[in-house]
């Protein structure tokens, strides 16, 4: 049987094997297969300290399978950020607990992402343009638009099944808990879906703004922008003469020199300005809409208690799912997320059924 760290470094060699599969750059793709035999190596030296067979150590979790699925749907920029992402986590929980256990930091703990940049940095096959476009994919992505599905889709479900509750509980589970639901759910849909438009759309629009004026300086002062270029490397760690060099290159497109100025000094990455906030707040609407509809389901075909078990049923099914979703970007047990996701999104309806239930008693 293995144990969770082992499982983790063979779910990172899978990943990382997967990515270079479906790399078109030659050079990139090659870091990638030396991520993956790098996390193969330290999965079979977890599995020999832990006395596991070495030879059985081929099989993904259902997560890393989960996120292979994920990159042939969406592409797999979702899944760098999220295989990221996780390491991240997991090096800040080791940190967290040695500094609780009293153990000294060596700052080995962050390796599994530094490995990556120091092989992208001495690849000689890795171009200037090249460093700066993986750096630059990575910062904009991560799970985020999955993980804002997950989150827009609980938001749904745990606040329309709380009001949902509410009124079942004033009224018995009566017809008046399907008008307020079905208003409670287009309020709410519509509220995220502005609250989404303004948001992307200010951001734009402040953004845009702040990289007009980067672009006035790297006009007017190609020179000084080469050299903000070139310190930037050094600042990673990269020689001096190795940063010039590579400063120098990306200076030959602006564009491309314009795209990292303003993602290292203002961290703005340009790619995620594309996006149109109407498109935005459509995606949001609907997300939201998707989680609400769930405990709203059952007061179509029925009523009173009937209804009211069955709203409860399909929304714990759907907060275990969403809970289960969470560990997609988090790592964390399956069943511990699902149950706790349900026992939250339970109390929650209790509260608001307990109150409705008052409330419906005093009335009468």
């Amino acid at each position: 049987m293995k144990n969770k760290g082992v499982q983790t470094e063979i779910d990172a060699c899978y990943l990382y094997r997967k990515l270079a599969e479906h790399e078109s750059d030659e050079a990139v793709a090659n870091v990638l297969k030396q991520m993956s035999e790098i996390e193969q190596s330290h999965a079979e030296a977890f599995a020999r300290k832990s006395n596991i067979p070495t030879e059985n150590l081929i099989q993904p979790s259902w997560r890393a399978q989960t996120l292979n699925l994920i990159g042939k749907l969406f592409g797999y920029d979702y899944v760098l950020g999220a295989l990221m992402d996780t390491e991240k986590s997991l090096a800040n929980a080791l940190i967290k607990t040695k500094e609780r256990n009293n153990i000294e930091v060596t700052g080995s703990e962050t390796n599994h992402v530094e490995i990556l940049w120091s092989l992208l940095e001495k690849d000689k096959n890795i171009s200037g343009a090249q460093h700066a476009r993986f750096e630059t994919r990575h910062s904009s992505v991560g799970g985020n638009a999955i993980r804002a599905a997950v989150l827009g889709g609980n938001d749904g479900l745990v606040s329309n099944f709380s009001l949902v509750m509410g009124v079942a509980g004033a009224t018995a589970g009566g017809q008046a808990v399907l008008l307020a639901g079905s208003a409670g759910l287009l309020a709410g849909a519509l509220s995220m879906a502005l609250g989404e438009w303004i948001s992307v759309k200010s951001s734009q629009e402040l953004y845009e703004n702040q990289m007009a004026i980067e672009m006035d300086e790297l006009e007017t002062n190609p020179e000084g922008e080469e050299l903000e270029l070139a310190l930037i490397y050094m600042a990673k760690g990269i020689p001096e003469s190795q940063s010039q060099q590579m400063a120098a290159e990306i200076m030959k497109d602006k564009t491309r020199a314009h795209a990292l100025l303003v993602k290292e000094e203002l961290g703005i990455n340009p790619e995620e300005l594309q996006g149109s906030a109407i498109e935005a707040a459509l995606y949001s609407f609907f997300l939201f809409t998707i989680g609400a509809i769930i405990p709203l389901l059952p007061f179509f075909f029925a009523k009173g208690l009937q209804a009211i078990v069955l709203s409860v049923a399909f929304s714990a099914v759907g907060l275990f799912l969403i809970g289960g979703a969470i560990t997609l970007f988090t790592g964390k047990n399956l069943w511990y997320s699902g149950f706790r996701q349900v026992l939250f999104g339970l109390v929650a309806a209790a509260i608001t059924f307990g109150i409705g239930k008052w409330i419906g008693v005093a009335v009468a």
